[in-house]
């Protein structure tokens, strides 16, 4: 279920501030041509030719303030993960993830930089490539300072967007990667009916983009981030991944062409393995809240939405339909914690790097397998965070399905992989970024108690 706001308006995010004492986040370097840049710490994964102003690339460097007081004392409590966020079994993973380079796409998102820190807690070398449309490079930063050091030097960003393909062959031209984590898109199911050829563009061309760079630099592991629009308004759930492909918008059909492109090009060279994941509800933060989701303009899904109520950036919820055949009338969905999802990604590549013969093009499900109702999540939230979240009641929208949840039984049995958290998890995991950050990474707030800066 999707929220709109009961108001019209634009909601001003203040610039983040610096405290000028205290532990701060490790700095992104900025190298392009003719700029000479002060001396890193430590440079991670440098191009093998300087890059043009085309294909910026960030490579991450601690200030040594940051290496002496934060990493020992704040960050390793943090690690735990790091926390909850732990990535299961990574004795195996770590041993067979060393050395393996894997290009995460749109990972200064919002689950693409918890998929990184994941990769990065599990041994893995993380190239980010990202055109910071609709994320932000504090994110990476971010992401460096839970890491600690030794894994922070396994991170390196480029600021490149998908569709320009020249930029993307200057980034495979400067490494070789083992494998592929495409995240990079739009997602927002409103807009891609507002602006389809938008949608087109991004998840169809720049897909087709990736997959020609990558064959022609010999890399042909890929997961690729779907989306449970592709089964459209299914009659019976849990919804398996052999359920009818019949998605009822632009951004389902991008999601379901770029499936279909993946595996055609399968069928074409069975050197490629490829595994599409389809995510139903992301939702939560990390533990730590200092990494969540904070979208551009007016939230597109339920939970964003709920978050900004909470924190006094917006008046009311309102609820399409408190009519349907559930427990309290309102639409079912399965919501899945986003450190679940991106533990996901970890097994998704284990099961790349380890199978003995190519496994093909394979559809997964990630979620929970069960249903939660609006009411539920909502009353959740408001019990984890003690706040009043005000409801208006509307009317269905067309096209929404009354119950949809996953069944994940494919994931359990060929990835070894099951979420781990409910949704108490989830809601208090969400207020907790909330919290610390009410305007997302533009937070005004000073994080200086918390061992960690804007």
């Amino acid at each position: 279920m999707q929220a709109t706001d009961t108001r019209e308006g634009h909601v001003s995010r203040p610039h983040s501030t610096e405290e000028e004492s205290g532990p701060r986040l490790p700095r992104l370097a900025l190298l392009s041509t003719g700029v000479r840049q002060p001396r890193a710490a430590f440079k991670f994964l440098p191009p093998a030719r300087r890059p043009t102003p085309l294909s910026l690339s960030l490579s991450l460097s601690l200030p040594p303030p940051f290496g002496r007081r934060l990493v020992p004392q704040q960050i390793r409590a943090r690690r735990g993960c790091l926390e909850r966020g732990e990535v299961r079994e990574m004795a195996a993973v770590e041993a067979r993830a060393s050395g393996k380079v894997v290009l995460v796409t749109g990972g200064a998102g919002y689950i693409g930089s918890h998929a990184v820190l994941q990769l990065l807690g599990a041994g893995f070398r993380a190239v980010v490539v990202d055109s910071l449309a609709n994320s932000s490079e504090l994110a990476l930063r971010r992401v460096a300072a839970l890491a600690g050091e030794q894994a922070a030097k396994n991170l390196a960003f480029h600021k490149v967007d998908i569709r320009d393909k020249d930029g993307l062959e200057k980034v495979f031209a400067s490494q070789r990667f083992d494998a592929v984590i495409h995240f990079a898109g739009l997602k927002a199911v409103g807009e891609s009916v507002q602006n389809p050829l938008l949608y087109y563009d991004y998840n169809v061309v720049g897909t087709i983009n990736l997959l020609e760079v990558m064959a022609a630099h010999g890399c042909k592991k890929l997961v690729f981030s779907s989306s449970a629009a592709v089964y459209g308004s299914p009659k019976n759930s849990p919804c398996t991944e052999e359920f009818p492909l019949l998605p009822h918008n632009p951004y389902g059909r991008t999601k379901l062409m770029a499936e279909e492109i993946c595996r055609d090009i399968y069928h074409t060279d069975p050197e490629w393995s490829i595994i599409l994941l389809r995510y139903f509800n992301p939702v939560g933060a990390h533990p730590s809240g200092y990494l969540g989701e904070d979208p551009c303009g007016t939230p597109n899904n339920l939970m964003p939405f709920v978050q900004q109520i909470a924190v006094g950036r917006r008046p009311s919820l309102t609820i399409f339909g408190n009519n349907y055949a559930t427990k309290d009338g309102t639409g079912v969905r399965d919501y899945i914690h986003v450190v679940d999802l991106a533990d996901g990604h970890v097994f998704a590549l284990r099961k790349l790097f380890e199978s003995s013969s190519n496994i093909g093009c394979e559809a997964y499900n990630l979620g929970t397998g069960k249903g939660t109702s609006v009411l539920e999540i909502v009353n959740a939230f408001e019990k984890a965070s003690g706040k009043k979240i005000p409801l208006v009641i509307g009317q269905r929208r067309p096209g929404d399905a009354e119950i949809l949840f996953s069944s994940t039984a494919k994931a359990e049995r060929e990835l070894n992989w099951k979420a781990k958290y409910g949704i108490q998890e989830m809601c208090r995991d969400l207020w907790n970024w909330a919290s610390k950050n009410p305007y997302g990474y533009a937070s005004s707030e000073s994080p200086k108690q918390n061992g960690i800066s804007c």
